[in-house]
């Protein structure tokens, strides 16, 4: 085995990336606390071709140094948004027509696993502080909570870690994993 040079592996440029079609997911960032969180969830947002980023309530937005030391750029190819609550950005998403998940360990939540997505259906997820999580009041707006199973003694995730299982479970099933 051999590591694929930079050619092989077809990065796409700042140009391509606008220009491809997005997997019609929207992350909605809810009072992130770290910007270096908020820089990696660019990232995979860039590696999955999400649609966008919705940033809301004080959580740190672009341009921002620690977002992007952490995103690597991807803060100049993710299309993002900032709302002033995580409220107007549900709102707007509804407006569009998005099913909104929270991703949250409440009671009668959906596993991660078990989510019935083609793949195809816009869909939004939240993601909330990384102390408190997503606001109750948040979750009220909600259609539904995603909770990533967990089978350990700690049960939570740091957010950019849960966006990246979030994000590769609803990405793997579009394409075709599911």
């Amino acid at each position: 085995m051999r590591k694929l040079s930079m050619e092989e592996l077809g990065r796409k440029t700042v140009a391509e990336f606008k220009e491809s079609e997005k997997i019609p997911i929207v992350i909605v960032l809810e009072n992130i606390r770290s910007a270096y969180n908020v820089g990696s969830v660019f990232r995979t947002s860039d590696a999955f071709l999400i649609e966008a980023i919705y940033i809301t309530g004080y959580s740190a937005k672009p341009p921002h140094k620690e977002i992007k030391k952490t995103a690597l750029g991807a803060e100049e190819t993710v299309r993002w948004t900032h709302f002033a609550h995580a409220g107007e950005a549900i709102a707007a998403l509804r407006e569009a027509n998005y099913t909104v998940l929270a991703v949250e360990q409440v009671a009668q939540s959906t596993k991660l696993h078990q989510l019935n997505w083609d793949g195809r259906a816009k869909i939004a997820v939240v993601f909330g502080n990384e102390v408190s999580g997503v606001e109750q009041s948040t979750i009220a707006l909600c259609d539904g909570c995603l909770e990533i199973p967990q089978l350990g003694m700690k049960h939570s995730l740091n957010i950019a870690t849960a966006a990246g299982v979030v994000l590769w479970e609803l990405v793997r099933t579009r394409m075709g994993g599911g």
